[in-house]
């Protein structure tokens, strides 16, 4: 994760937060039925090829956590090759290090594994009697969601004696969206598993940036980049054999997803600003940056629902004090961005390819 270090770019988006705006634009936010608040429950229907209402993309439920061991009874492939990414490794290193001790310190101390802050994005939580403890780093349900609602209906191939080779493609297809209306981000549609990601990967947390002075997010972080390197593990075609590479149509619609995605939690984290400070600056300006690039893209592919998404973000202001209508944007967008994931083919986005970041970009 990186600061905005630079002054003149500081001082530019300040300027244009201090004007109201650096999105600019004058439309009202169109209305999308179904939607929820960034913080409440979804209908869970999804019985057709279209998503329903989004659930809330910003929190880990400690209750519904049942832990890395339930995966890895069918996925022990994956979970291998987690237990060698820091995303498991820094559960027994991060407390230890100065710098987090220091963040601790001027949020007002206590443990990093306790405090709730640092509970959210850097580990995984579980409910102890009441009382929510870290239970390993960054796991398969801090990405996938916690799992007890659709563990069982994931698992279930067709019946006792029906194997994962044997399941019809029928049930296949309903138990995929069983799962994802349960709470689970199924990687069949690539715009749950990006959500995971931008959701700690943009530091929503004013305090956290201005008082504790924790970097505002990872202003480096491109999708395809970061997910296909150290902490790809893509089992599923090879039944548990292969870690293979994604294609690349997969690609392509990875990284649309991911600019998507960053757009979001842009502004969502830009919704969470309450004071011209570094949060709030560095918030609008990813926000900003965001969506150039999402006009960029979509002068090269030209897609309905990316129209969508940036007329959406052409409506709001980047703004302290503007919660409401971010938020109600960044949930648009959330919906807009899960259906281009379910109904788009990479082979439509040929345009993307010379996008893609090479292998030896990889993290």
């Amino acid at each position: 994760m990186h600061l905005i270090h630079h002054r003149i770019a500081i001082v530019g988006v300040l300027a244009a937060l201090i004007a109201g705006t650096i999105l600019g634009g004058a439309r009202a936010l169109a209305e999308t039925p179904g939607l929820t608040s960034s913080t409440g429950s979804a209908e869970a229907d999804r019985g057709d090829a279209k998503p329903a209402a989004i659930r809330s993309p910003l929190a880990i439920d400690p209750h519904l956590v049942v832990g890395s061991e339930s995966c890895e009874k069918c996925h022990a492939a994956e979970v291998a090759v987690w237990k060698k990414t820091p995303h498991n490794t820094t559960f027994a290193t991060l407390h230890q290090k100065q710098a987090a001790a220091e963040i601790a310190k001027k949020l007002g101390g206590g443990s990093i594994k306790r405090g709730q802050v640092c509970i959210e994005c850097h580990y995984t939580p579980q409910d102890h009697g009441g009382t929510t403890k870290a239970i390993s780093g960054v796991s398969c349900e801090s990405c996938h969601g916690p799992a007890q609602n659709w563990l069982k209906l994931h698992a279930d191939y067709g019946g006792p004696s029906i194997t994962k080779a044997l399941e019809s493609a029928d049930h296949k297809a309903a138990r995929i969206r069983g799962s994802i209306a349960a709470g689970m981000k199924n990687p069949h549609n690539l715009y749950l598993v990006a959500q995971s990601c931008y959701r700690c990967h943009t530091t929503p947390n004013e305090k956290l940036v201005n008082v504790g002075g924790h970097k505002a997010g990872s202003a480096d972080f491109e999708l395809v980049a970061w997910s296909q390197g150290l902490v790809r593990h893509n089992f599923l075609e090879s039944n548990g054999k292969t870690n293979a590479k994604l294609s690349d149509d997969r690609l392509r619609v990875l990284y649309v997803v991911g600019l998507i995605a960053d757009l979001e939690f842009s502004l969502r984290a830009t919704a969470e600003a309450t004071e011209k400070a570094t949060f709030g600056i560095a918030s609008a300006q990813r926000a900003d940056r965001a969506l150039k690039r999402l006009k960029e893209l979509q002068a090269k592919i030209n897609h309905p629902q990316v129209g969508q998404i940036l007329d959406v973000a052409a409506g709001v202001k980047l703004k302290l004090k503007n919660r409401d209508p971010l938020l109600a944007a960044a949930n648009q967008i959330a919906v807009l961005g899960e259906q281009f994931a379910a109904e788009t083919t990479g082979a439509n986005l040929t345009a993307v390819q010379p996008l893609l970041p090479p292998a030896e970009k990889y993290k």
